[in-house]
């Protein structure tokens, strides 16, 4: 869902989500996003602190914060508060971020892709030493952190999950490392451009250079979940009901074991039908 719903129609949209049986539901974590710059657009999370006090069961994440705009030491404080908030159903996704709007709009420089990983390297070492250890110290290029004290630490132990975007040699093997569950949205120069049959032979060629980075570190690939975003793969992942049962089918036998749509929106990206959307979540949220 993207963080553009607010008071009292905002949380419902939440509420409602967990009505229809999913696993878990995730904002983005962007200050402004493509087309919908200067359209209503809520802190990712805020939103999540406010998703978390009135559902129950449910799981929450960001799909995915980076470090275009974000510190690792307040945001793994902020991480926490939402772990505590909803008795421990937070997931952190975390991403490298791209150059673009997050970037220029506080003024900083735009790096290369390798400066990029870098900066990523530091941001998930800091911020999982912070929130595993409740301390850290840490001298970076891009971060830095001296006598950090974070208290309670996690409800989760020994923190919440990271859910972890990168499709590049860096950005699996920092999966494979720290991340207790793997996102992709498919070829992520162009989401959603490629013919269906070639996006997925993309995502199987990506969980094969995950399988290869988690022996790099000698993780069993089936240790770590497969997070897809299906919305980013194709236009219409719940047309019907057995269209949204087909992408899901497909992807659980390529080995992923987590699927995200996106929830309908009226107009412009992710416009979709809302009663199809209910129906077609309603008949496979317990697939």
């Amino acid at each position: 869902m993207l963080p553009e719903h607010t008071g009292p129609d905002g949380v419902q949209v939440w509420k409602r989500v967990e009505r229809l049986g999913a696993h878990h539901a995730w904002t983005y974590d962007h200050l402004s996003w493509r087309s919908l710059r200067g359209r209503p657009w809520f802190d990712a999370m805020t939103t999540l602190a406010a998703a978390a006090s009135v559902t129950e069961r449910i799981g929450l994440g960001t799909l995915v914060s980076s470090p275009n705009f974000r510190n690792p030491v307040t945001t793994a404080i902020q991480a926490m508060t939402i772990d505590h908030i909803s008795g421990g159903r937070f997931v952190f996704g975390i991403g490298s971020g791209a150059a673009g709007s997050d970037v220029t709009a506080l003024g900083g420089p735009m790096l290369s892709p390798e400066e990029r990983a870098d900066r990523f390297t530091e941001f998930v070492t800091l911020t999982d030493q912070v929130l595993r250890h409740g301390k850290a110290e840490f001298r970076g290029r891009y971060f830095t952190a001296r006598e950090t004290s974070v208290t309670p630490g996690c409800v989760q132990r020994p923190r919440m999950p990271f859910a972890i975007a990168g499709t590049g040699r860096r950005g699996m093997r920092l999966a494979a490392e720290f991340g207790e569950i793997w996102v992709t949205i498919g070829a992520t120069e162009h989401p959603g451009v490629q013919p269906e049959a070639d996006a997925f032979r993309t995502l199987r060629s990506q969980l094969g250079r995950l399988a290869a980075a988690c022996e790099e570190v000698g993780r069993d690939p089936a240790d770590l979940r497969k997070l897809v975003n299906l919305s980013r793969i194709v236009a219409d992942p719940y047309s019907s009901v057995d269209r949204l049962g087909d992408l899901v089918g497909r992807c659980a036998c390529l080995g992923f074991t987590d699927v995200v749509v996106a929830y309908p929106r009226s107009e412009g990206v992710f416009a979709g039908d809302a009663a199809m959307f209910e129906k077609a979540m309603s008949a496979h949220a317990d697939g």
